[in-house]
């Protein structure tokens, strides 16, 4: 399987779903971080040195890292120049899967753009008579999803992933971002967001997806248990 995963800033996707995509490659899949900006506008950190741990990062997940630029930190616009850009993207990695940020609209400005932007590039990236992507084939994914970057108080997610086997990779990966997790507890924010929807699904820790689309599935053993445990 091959996994496509956008993240505006450098850090959002270790933050957000970085768990996921280390079981991803323990399974023998290939995953792809594609990163909006460098931080730019960040409290904390140069973009130099936001790209370099970010980069550091990815090393550690076993992913492949691009970075594209779209403005910069707290300038990324939905405008279809830049949807154009990421479906194009899509169009050459060809994933299977996308992961983007959750489109919960209470959060960074740019968690939000992104998110509606790969959404619409999902379907941009399949459309052959687009002049900008000629030059690539069109491009059909199987699914999108949404994860959460802060944003931990909203709806309930559709997905509930165990990753207790790589707590102690994610937390390195996480660390990885030294700049931020010094500036602020994004640590303790994940791991506790974690371990609650842990514990609610009977496990040490989960991380939620949201799904785009209905997801369909072949028989109900697949759906068999739910994660529920309370």
């Amino acid at each position: 399987m091959n996994i496509l995963a956008f993240g505006p800033h450098p850090d959002d996707v270790e933050f957000g779903c970085a768990p996921v995509l280390i079981k991803e490659v323990e399974n023998g899949n290939r995953v792809k971080i594609v990163v909006l900006s460098r931080g730019e506008a960040g409290t904390s950190g140069t973009p130099e040195g936001r790209e370099q741990e970010a980069r550091a990062a990815a090393k550690l997940i076993g992913a492949g890292i691009d970075f594209l630029d779209l403005g910069g930190d707290c300038h990324i616009a939905q405008r279809p120049e830049n949807t154009i850009r990421l479906a194009g993207e899509i169009r050459n990695e060809k994933p299977d899967v996308v992961l983007a940020p959750s489109p919960a609209e209470n959060q960074h400005p740019d968690h939000v753009a992104v998110s509606a932007m790969v959404r619409a590039a999902c379907r941009l990236a399949r459309y052959g008579g687009l002049a900008e992507l000629r030059s690539l084939p069109p491009h059909k994914i199987g699914s999108l999803l949404f994860y959460n970057i802060t944003s931990h108080l909203g709806s309930a997610p559709d997905f509930v992933i165990d990753v207790s086997g790589v707590a102690e990779k994610w937390e390195a990966v996480m660390r990885c971002h030294a700049s931020q997790v010094a500036s602020k507890s994004y640590l303790d924010l994940q791991l506790s967001a974690a371990g609650t929807l842990g514990l609610l699904a009977g496990v040490e820790l989960a991380i939620g997806l949201y799904k785009n689309d209905p997801i369909r599935v072949s028989d109900l053993s697949v759906v068999a248990r739910s994660a529920r445990e309370f």
